[in-house]
């Protein structure tokens, strides 16, 4: 049979036509999709560009990157220049005192000694023992927090150091200075003091390399004999001169004695005009 467009195509042919034109379309298609996820990737894909430019990175890249290396830790600050020589004067000079404490932190005496130099306005040193630091951290934070300064006093107050091997003295010297570290938060520790004035050329080269200032002294009124508040008191007032350094002790027993001299003597040398100072750092 004949349409009246001529003779009806065969069913092969029919087939044949159907496929080009389905094939045509899908072509079609699949061009204007892919160019529309493209352009999606392009505005959305953090690595779509990076892959561009690298040369065909794969869009794992992200995960395969290495990742970016920890920031390095901040390292110390290195201690403070410091003179490995003796010191026994005040920094202030001229009719100053430095009024320096030892043997403390004490549970006792120490915080009435914080109490008295607070109501007085003054301030001190404290030399403090490192376990006893470590014991009481509270009142090493209290002395900083207070405006005093930290002097290193030695892990055991051994009085013969300056007859001990350099590695014995290091061992004194910076693991006292560890122990009130931590006890304080940080806070620096200005001085070492040898226990009973025990220095030698390693122990004072020792704290002087890390920040300490060697601490001596020049007026020692014996208050740790508990020889009786009015000895103590009497011996202070012939030793004291303008720039001196005041010894006495806040720890290490019963310091009763020295605590009663100290509210004397503080009234006793601002009437004379004395002003309290530090040591020289």
């Amino acid at each position: 049979m004949q349409s009246k467009w001529g003779r009806r195509p065969g069913r092969q042919t029919t087939v044949a036509l159907i496929a080009a034109v389905t094939t045509f379309a899908i072509g079609l298609l699949t061009a204007l999709v892919g160019h529309g996820t493209g352009a999606a990737a392009s505005a959305g894909h953090p690595g779509w560009e990076r892959s561009l430019r690298g040369g065909g990175e794969s869009a794992h890249a992200d995960s395969k990157r290495p990742r970016a290396a920890a920031p390095h830790r901040k390292r110390a600050a290195p201690p403070p220049r410091t003179s490995r020589d003796l010191v026994h004067t005040t920094a202030a000079g001229g009719r100053s005192v430095a009024l320096t404490l030892d043997d403390g932190p004490h549970p006792v005496w120490t915080p009435k000694v914080l109490d008295l130099l607070k109501r007085q306005h003054v301030k001190a040193t404290f030399c403090l023992i490192g376990p006893n630091a470590q014991r009481y951290p509270a009142l090493v934070k209290r002395i900083v927090a207070e405006g005093h300064r930290l002097c290193d006093h030695t892990v055991s107050h051994d009085e013969t150091m300056d007859h001990k091997s350099v590695g014995y003295q290091q061992r004194q010297i910076l693991e006292a200075q560890r122990m009130i570290d931590k006890a304080s938060g940080g806070a620096r520790v200005h001085y070492y003091r040898a226990p009973g004035g025990a220095f030698t050329p390693d122990s004072r080269r020792i704290a002087a390399a890390h920040g300490m200032r060697p601490l001596g002294w020049t007026a020692d009124p014996g208050d740790w004999q508990r020889p009786g508040t009015a000895a103590i008191v009497a011996r202070a007032k012939q030793q004291l001169k303008p720039g001196a350094v005041l010894l006495l002790h806040d720890g290490g027993g019963d310091r009763a004695e020295s605590y009663a001299a100290l509210e004397q003597l503080i009234p006793w040398l601002k009437g004379r005009n004395y002003t309290f100072a530090f040591p020289e750092s």
